[in-house]
């Protein structure tokens, strides 16, 4: 099943800034490579997809959390979910892990 992907004004800014920063040129190719899994399979298994308790979604979602980077100091993750619209993901945020 292949998903369309859209994407908030802060993922796009995190997008954004990933791929202009030429110090984050390894993480952009991770984060693009994560994105093209979610798009066909959101519970690929290198994406460790799980729910994520501490966020809902503007219509109260249930939101995931997708990695892009695993163990890596400050590994990016994706957040992300399901709609508007069937066959459709929302990305919220993607953000190095704290």
């Amino acid at each position: 099943m292949l998903f369309e992907l859209l994407f908030t004004e802060q993922a796009n800014a995190d997008l954004d800034e990933i791929e202009t920063n030429k110090h984050l040129k390894k993480r952009f190719k991770a984060v693009r490579k994560a994105l093209g899994y979610l798009e066909t399979n959101p519970r690929h298994p290198s994406l460790n997809t799980h729910k994520f308790n501490s966020l809902n979604g503007p219509n109260n979602e249930e939101v995931f959390e997708a990695y892009a980077e695993n163990n890596t100091p400050a590994a990016y993750r994706i957040f992300w979910y399901y709609g508007p619209g069937k066959k459709q993901i929302t990305i919220l945020a993607i953000t190095p892990h704290p």
